[in-house]
């Protein structure tokens, strides 16, 4: 593995040894000294050309955990403002020493084009680009599910073990969402059934390519008892830049495809609640089901670091063994 930076043509093989990899991080975080030495004297770079918060910190915290040094960079009052490119950017980072770069751009296929184009020789990780694609988003995911299924809860769980047999329903703003799209691609290979629920005007051109099914009504893809429900944000922010009206208002919204305690009511006793955050808590979901113990989101993030870890591992550790 050269590079992370899709779900799309994932194997199957790739995707469970990341995730028995994740494991494995994760059990070495249940130390009271956390740190693993094994990539000691490495350096990553985190490029974020787009805001973050939660991707950015687990990243810095997953290649802390592995003890490597981190270069952080922000487009915020960067050489960017002055009309410096991505590549001369990476580029920069690489002569600083990065051997590897984690990048999140608000542009589609950002990082493909920097390892692809010969600029650079060190693995990229995408953090998030556009529309696009979020892969460790959705590794991550499929960490947190996979447990669920397997062991119904935060049990490590067993190698080599697929998402065979289960049923997801993603909902709410499949159109700007690039976990939406990361996740179809990733939970089918791993075996899940995955369902999109969202308005038509959500709905991105194309969708009867993907490899779900779609549908317009919550209260009916609920009825079809799901294992998971993963709510997604509202992106506001793009959603201005494009102008127009996505739904009649906020309310109608909510009333249509928000999940509140009235629906949680009708699912099954197993099925878990999932955020990628951050939460638009009262619109997309509410603080009562937020906060309820069929959310998971606390697990996601703390798997997201797992997972993180893992990638870092696998394409800069070569061969070092984990210690336990």
């Amino acid at each position: 593995m050269k590079h992370l930076l899709s779900t799309e043509h994932m194997s199957l093989e790739d995707a469970l040894l990341i995730l028995d990899t994740a494991e494995e991080m994760a059990a070495s975080q249940e130390r009271s000294i956390k740190k693993l030495p094994v990539l000691r004297g490495h350096t990553v770079a985190t490029l974020f050309f787009e805001d973050s918060t939660r991707t950015r910190l687990s990243f810095e915290t997953a290649a802390k955990r592995l003890s490597m040094d981190v270069i952080s960079f922000s487009a915020k009052g960067s050489s960017l403002s002055k009309g410096e490119s991505l590549k001369d950017t990476a580029q920069t980072i690489c002569a600083m020493g990065a051997e590897a770069l984690i990048v999140r751009h608000r542009a589609d296929g950002a990082p493909m084009r920097l390892a692809d184009a010969g600029w650079i020789d060190v693995p990229i990780l995408n953090a998030g680009d556009g529309r696009h694609q979020h892969p460790t988003q959705a590794l991550l995911d499929a960490m947190t599910m996979r447990r669920h299924l397997h062991t119904g809860g935060n049990n490590k769980a067993p190698v080599g073990s697929t998402l065979k047999g289960s049923h997801i329903i993603i909902v709410g703003d499949i159109l700007h969402s690039r976990v939406a799209r990361s996740n179809v691609q990733l939970m089918s290979t791993l075996g899940a059934k995955v369902t999109l629920v969202a308005p038509p005007t959500l709905v991105p051109v194309g969708i009867e390519q993907w490899n779900c099914d779609v549908m317009y009504d919550f209260d009916e893809a609920l009825a079809m008892q799901p294992d998971a429900v993963m709510m997604l944000r509202v992106q506001h922010e793009r959603m201005s830049s494009a102008g127009g009206g996505f739904f009649p208002s906020p309310k109608e919204y909510q009333r249509a495809y928000g999940l509140d305690a009235a629906r949680v009511a009708h699912m099954k006793e197993s099925t878990i609640v999932m955020h990628p955050g951050p939460m638009n808590r009262g619109l997309e979901i509410t603080a009562e089901v937020a906060d309820s113990a069929r959310s998971v989101v606390t697990e996601q993030v703390a798997n997201g670091i797992s997972v993180r870890m893992a990638a870092l591992y696998l394409l800069l550790a070569h061969g070092q063994e984990i210690e336990q």
